[in-house]
This record gives structure tokens, C-alpha cells and sequence, in this order.
């Protein structure tokens, strides 16, 4: 509330100056304020009841009140409004021009990253979820504008920018001195009878104890929990007796269904387990070379306590049991026998997520990872054997919005999505090579969909890197179902698998397809049409190139 510096009456809330009207004429000395007694003292004021005070604010009386300031006041404010009116003119000019792409005028892009980050300590306090909040475009950007060329010209920057480079391999030394306990426990030799890669490792745990009881796999999931009830039962039965000790049989597994999701991995998981010569770990995805020894158990939830490579291997005790009896069989022993069991493992992870090592290992000045995967898988097992099935990457991608998305599922939600994604891989590609951007944690994090999934070819490379072109076999969805026969053969004759029974046969290949899309996702409709030309045009160069490293134009998806 503010008075008039002579007689403390109440001023409007528009008067700009000191005094009241009554104050303003020749006799306004004459006037004494009822409340001050003419001492031009101003009593304060709060929520315009007077304080009961001591003190009072002394207010000197200025009788010459100068318009100056108040014509300065509205000039300056003028002055403001004109020179933001014209700032907010070259704003939008710059978006409606450019479509905020390039940044020009005024505004940086919104979607430029700025140094990777090299260390965790970077991500202090952070999840992995939580790295996405640092990579939020802004909303008035492309994604809104169903406008095939606008993103076409995204996807023509991205295409310029491409180069397959081929990583340089570390050396076995420096794989031990990253992880030096997984070299510990797990041997460079296994046992000559067996086509699986098995050895025994003494136990040295107390017999009366659980030999499960600290398994991080049984502690983080009911599900786990039932498998390892059983083996609990079981465990002592199979420890092998030799010079007053206690051995157990310990596998590895002999193949890998490394990827990727969404193309079917789970139906030739689910047909694969039904050959009488084929076992598999006690849950079809563990995920542990690429997030359970890191720490990962949902993404969202950021790092736990690393799984330790012994709860990896609990996983294939089921199996080691079984092969162990053949090995311990009377025939085995006395004609020398070897056992063809063969285990395998079926995480669609692990083609192509290496997210985690950012925060690992230490980082390389190029922001590509030093260490993937397929390097430690090829350190204890150089002679696995790797089964990928593909499908069309721009069908897949749709199929995995619709199976991950959890609420507002559309084709104009997809649509979005994808040109928001568009954009923050072209911004990384700007900066930095093709392989740090796919293998880059916080970009793969941030994009509303997860584009890089389908750049099947930069993966295979980097595996082909390590593993030989026999060891590695590619498959397409697309021929599994149509002659869901012939692929399982080329499986078969691939495992070097035994043969089968016209009935065993029959049972495997016309078992009903598994993993199908839900009823409900199905309902939601195909792709827009501009939404297919946009992602066809992004994933063809990558689609070229993959159809020539395998010699096999199919991959090209033209088709589809």
C-alpha cells in the first residue's frame, strides 16, 4: 500500500507520483496529516492494517516531483517491446524457413549433443532411464510436420554421413585386465567327450549349506526361483567324488541366438528345444553378457550388484546334469563315448546391446567402445557357433513399438516417434562416427524408438570382427515363415545335430508360430504409408550393404 509523503492518505494504485491530489495545490503546507500530526512520518503498513511498532520509517518530503523518469520510464519500456517483437519475428522466420533444422539465425539445434561422456562419475545419481530427461527435443520440431520431404532431408544428411570402419580388436590382455575374475573362473580347455564345452570345477562349499543361496538370478525373480528349488534337490547327486573332494560339472553354451528382437528368436527358441540332442539354459534370455554382469536388471532401474559369472553358469547346471550322466554312463566308460548334448542360449540382446560400457571401461577418444560383447564370448569360446535371425527392419521397428509401447499406440503416435528419433541420430551423426552413435548409451535412451536395432549390418561387422563367416549363421523371418522346414534343416545342419524321426520332425516344424502379435495390437492398423517410405529410406544403404556382405540380395527387403 502506498501514501501520499505529506498526509499519509491512501494513493491509487496509478499515481506515479508522491503526493495526493490535496497536496498539490499552495497551501499544501498548511495541511497537517491526521495520523502523523504534520511530522511527515509514515506509519507501516501489512495487508493494509497498521503495525503496532516502535519504530516508524523517517520519509524525507521531496517538494519538487520531476515528470523526467516517468517519460523515461515509457520510453524505455517501448523500446523493449519493439526489440522483442522483432526478436520473436526472426524466431519463427528462422523455424518456418529451416524447419529448425540447422539452427540458423538465432537458435542452436535443440538436438546436438554435446561431449560423451567418459566416465561415470558423469552420471552420478542416475539411472538409465533417467538419461533420457537429458535428451528431450524439444516439441516444436519436425516430428510434428508430416512432411516427407522435410525428413527426407534428415535422412539424406544421415545417408552422407555413413562410413563402415572396421574396429580395431583388443588383445587378449587387455580382455583379463577388465575382467580378471571371469578369467578365473572359466578355463581355456574342456573336456575332450563332450561336444558341449564343459569342465569340472571343484566345489568348495560347505555340503550342508545352499549351494544356490547368494544366486542373484533366484534372488531378483520368483520365476528363477522354482528352477533352483529343484536343483537344490538334486545338486549333491551330481557332485563328483575325487580324491576327498567335491567336483561339479560346469557348461558353457555351445551356440547363441544373439538376435535380434522381434524376428522370431523366441519361435526358433521354442522349436529348437523340442531335438532330443538340445538343451537350453533355465530361462531363454538371461541377458547376462550385456546387462546382468553389469549390474542391469531393468532398465529403468539402473545398476545393482554385478552378477557374478558362477550365476551365469548356475543357469545351465539342468543341463551339465544331463550330460554328466551320459559322460558317468556304464557305455560312455567303457567305449569311450562322447556326449551329444549340446546347450545353447537365447538372449536377443546380445547381438547389438552394449550400452553398459560407457560406464565400465574406460573410454576411447573416438566415443566408440574399446571392448564389445562378441570380444570376451570369443576369449573362452572361439569355437561357438552364432545363429541371427533378421527381419525387415522397417516391419520390426513397428512391431516393437507395438509390443514396448505402453499406452496411446498408433500409427500418428508411431509416425512421430519415428521422425523424433530421425532427428537425434542425424544430430549424433553430425559429431561423431556411425559406431559410436549405435552403440551410444544416452542417444539409444533418448530416441522414442529404437531405429538402431535394424542397423543390422553395423553389428554383423563388428562380429565378423571376431568370429569366423562359418561360425555365424543368418537367418531371415520372412523364409521361416513361409517353409518353417527348410530354415529348421539349415538350423540342424548347421548345430550339426543328429537326425530325427519323421514324427520328432513333424512335431517341430508344425508347432503353432510363437510370440505372435497381440489381438489388441493388431487391431491399431499398419504403418502410415509416409511413415514406411521414410523408414525404407533410411535403412536401405544399411540394407545394401548387408545384402553384400552376405551375398544375398533377399536381404535387401524389396518385397516386403
Amino acid at each position: 500500500m502506498r501514501y501520499c509523503i505529506n498526509c499519509c492518505i491512501h494513493l491509487l494504485p496509478n499515481d506515479l507520483h508522491r503526493q495526493c491530489f490535496r497536496c498539490c495545490g499552495p497551501n499544501y503546507h498548511n495541511q497537517k496529516c491526521p495520523l502523523c500530526k504534520g511530522e511527515n512520518r509514515i506509519p507501516l503498513y501489512t495487508d493494509s492494517k497498521q503495525m503496532k511498532l516502535l519504530a516508524v520509517l523517517e520519509v524525507r518530503t521531496d517538494h519538487r516531483e520531476s515528470w523526467n523518469g516517468f517519460f523515461c520510464l515509457r520510453k524505455g519500456k517501448l523500446c523493449s517491446l519493439i526489440f522483442g517483437l522483432i526478436i520473436m519475428t526472426l524466431v519463427m522466420a528462422s523455424y518456418i524457413l529451416t524447419g529448425a533444422k540447422h539452427g540458423l539465425l538465432l537458435i542452436p539445434s535443440p538436438f546436438h549433443y554435446g561431449a560423451f561422456a567418459s566416465n561415470p562419475s558423469l552420471m552420478d545419481n542416475e539411472s538409465l532411464s533417467d538419461m533420457k530427461d537429458h535428451y528431450q527435443p524439444c516439441k516444436m520440431n519436425v516430428s510434428y510436420v508430416k512432411d516427407y520431404p522435410s525428413i527426407k532431408l534428415i535422412i539424406d544428411t544421415i545417408t552422407s554421413k555413413i562410413e563402415f570402419m572396421t574396429r580395431q580388436r583388443p588383445g587378449l590382455e587387455e580382455l583379463r585386465k577388465q575382467e580378471p575374475h571371469m578369467f578365473s573362473v572359466i578355463p581355456t580347455k574342456f573336456l575332450p567327450n563332450s561336444k558341449n564345452p564343459c569342465w569340472y570345477a571343484e566345489y568348495r562349499g560347505n555340503t550342508t549349506t545352499d549351494p544356490y543361496a547368494t544366486n542373484s538370478y533366484a534372488l531378483y525373480s520368483k520365476r528363477f526361483r522354482l528352477i533352483f528349488d529343484y536343483l537344490r534337490k538334486v545338486f549333491w547327486n551330481h557332485l563328483y567324488h575325487y580324491k576327498g573332494r567335491h567336483y561339479r560339472l560346469r557348461c558353457l553354451p555351445h551356440f547363441y541366438i544373439i538376435g535380434q528382437p522381434k524376428c522370431g528368436t523366441t519361435d526358433l527358441y521354442d522349436r529348437l528345444r523340442l531335438h532330443p540332442e538340445v538343451r537350453f539354459s533355465a530361462s531363454k534370455e538371461p541377458h547376462w553378457w550385456t546387462r546382468k554382469r553389469f549390474g542391469i536388471i531393468r532398465l529403468r532401474d539402473g545398476f545393482h550388484n554385478r552378477y557374478p559369472v558362477e550365476d551365469y553358469l548356475d543357469l545351465f547346471d539342468l543341463a551339465a546334469h544331463q550330460i554328466q550322466g551320459v559322460l558317468q554312463s556304464g557305455t560312455a566308460k567303457e567305449h569311450g563315448a562322447v556326449s551329444n548334448i549340446i546347450i545353447g542360449e537365447a538372449s536377443a540382446s546380445t547381438m547389438w546391446d552394449n550400452n553398459a560400457w560407457i560406464f565400465f571401461y574406460d573410454n576411447s577418444t573416438e566415443g566408440e567402445p574399446p571392448f564389445l560383447i562378441q570380444d570376451f564370448i570369443h576369449a573362452f569360446q572361439p569355437n561357438a557357433k552364432l545363429i541371427i535371425m533378421l527381419r525387415d527392419p522397417v516391419e520390426r521397428l513397428y512391431s516393437d513399438y507395438l509390443y514396448f509401447a505402453s499406452a496411446n499406440k498408433s500409427a500418428e503416435d508411431f509416425h512421430e516417434k519415428v521422425s523424433e528419433s530421425l532427428q537425434l541420430f542425424e544430430s549424433c551423426m553430425l559429431d561423431y562416427s556411425l559406431r559410436a552413435c549405435v552403440y551410444n548409451n544416452s542417444l539409444n535412451n533418448a530416441m522414442p524408438v529404437r531405429l538402431q536395432v535394424g542397423l543390422y549390418v553395423v553389428y554383423l561387422l563388428d562380429w565378423l570382427t571376431v568370429f569366423d563367416k562359418d561360425q555365424i549363421l543368418v537367418l531371415r523371418l520372412e523364409d521361416h515363415a513361409s517353409n518353417m522346414r527348410y530354415t529348421m534343416h539349415m538350423v540342424f545342419q548347421f548345430l550339426d545335430l543328429g537326425p530325427l524321426s519323421e514324427k520328432q520332425e513333424a512335431l517341430i516344424t508344425k508347432s503353432p508360430a510363437s510370440n505372435t502379435r497381440r489381438p489388441e495390437d493388431r487391431n491399431l492398423g499398419p504403418m502410415l504409408p509416409t511413415t514406411k517410405a521414410i523408414l525404407r529410406d533410411f535403412y536401405r544403404p544399411f540394407n545394401t550393404k548387408l545384402a553384400q556382405v552376405l551375398f544375398d540380395d533377399a536381404f535387401l527387403w524389396k518385397r516386403t
